[in-house]
């Protein structure tokens, strides 16, 4: 049985990270969800904040399910014009400078003109910086070289680029033959354009669910609070659907669906982590537990917000979080496969 379509999946990867979605910019995506969701046929309605809130109801409507995944990504602002047309970038959302040197960029001015460019350091130079490769990668030295003949803050001006534009990083996105995908932005996308092949499975096979249930895309995850509102309360379920983070002392791989236990805000429900668990063996979904120590998802957010709901987080294990990403295909139809089962599946407190 086909839970999602593999390559469907990938090409609307594809197309998604190509989007620039920088948290707090994010309405050219939106709407690119928003017109994917009316293309197969469900409804679907912006809240006050930007996100994208879609409703599958059940045949229980007095308990509801809500899953979410973010499709706002990392990203910068113009902090300030330099006198020598250069720009200070300020960063949006938790990463680090170094993870972006070197990489190509574009500034969205006020009217919508994108104007490209590279992320350098001040001292890049090895035959004129004697400390190149030992300077400091932070604000201070690292600048935007814009591809436009700029001299000074006047040439930069009459661009239309101004302090508060947005920046965005080019997502270099490309499939491997050994079915690896590559880009940023895969957090968090990839669980994107699961749900909305999921949402589209459910659709064609005309399955009907055991309760409503919401999918929120929501917009402002990577600064903290995207998924804290239009939380109904009949919702007793919240699943986050976020990647899962690779490193040393880690088991999250590039091949396996990815179930948290812990991060950051503490331990995730546990009756509803086992139940997935008990999912993934009866369904011989590849799943592996793990804790993330400096990670936020939506269901975090959700529950800090005061609501009461049972809450968890599954997704893809994706390498490298936060700089140059790469999963596998079989990490993508793993946690696929969990999701349709779970959606089927009783609520653990019902």
């Amino acid at each position: 049985m086909a839970y999602i379509d593999i390559n469907e999946t990938l090409d609307l990867l594809t197309e998604l990270v190509s989007i620039p979605s920088p948290s707090g910019n994010t309405n050219d995506v939106i709407t690119f969800v928003e017109q994917f969701l009316e293309g197969i046929g469900v409804e679907s309605k912006r809240n006050r904040k930007g996100g994208l809130l879609a409703t599958i109801k059940g045949r229980v409507d007095s308990h509801h399910r809500m899953l979410t995944a973010h499709v706002d990504t990392l990203g910068a602002m113009v902090k300030e014009i330099k006198s020598n047309g250069r720009l200070k970038i300020d960063l949006i959302g938790g990463f680090q400078y170094n993870s972006i040197e070197g990489e190509y960029c574009q500034i969205e001015t006020r009217n919508g003109k994108r104007i490209t460019g590279t992320i350098l350091m001040r001292q890049t130079s090895v035959h004129v910086y004697k400390d190149a490769g030992k300077a400091e990668r932070n604000q201070e030295n690292m600048e935007v070289r814009i591809d436009e003949v700029v001299k000074n803050i006047e040439d930069v001006r009459k661009l239309g680029i101004e302090v508060g534009d947005f920046v965005s990083f080019d997502p270099r996105v490309e499939r491997t033959e050994s079915g690896f995908i590559k880009s940023r932005h895969l957090d968090d996308k990839a669980s994107v354009a699961i749900l909305l092949q999921l949402i589209k499975t459910i659709k064609k096979q005309s399955i009907e669910l055991p309760y409503t249930t919401h999918f929120l895309i929501s917009n402002n995850e990577e600064i903290g609070y995207g998924g804290n509102s239009n939380i109904t309360p009949e919702t007793i379920e919240y699943l986050a659907v976020d990647m899962g983070a690779m490193g040393d002392g880690q088991s999250t791989d590039e091949y396996t669906v990815s179930i948290c236990v812990k991060d950051a805000s503490g331990p995730y429900h546990y009756e509803l982590r086992k139940q997935l668990v008990q999912l993934a063996e009866e369904n011989n979904i590849g799943y592996k537990l793990d804790i993330y120590p400096y990670y936020g998802s939506d269901a975090s957010a959700a529950i800090r917000s005061g609501h009461d709901i049972v809450h968890g987080l599954i997704g893809p294990g994706i390498d490298s979080s936060h700089a140059f990403e790469r999963t596998h295909e079989s990490s993508i139809e793993n946690t696929g496969k969990l999701l349709y089962h779970y959606l089927q599946s009783q609520m653990v407190q019902s």
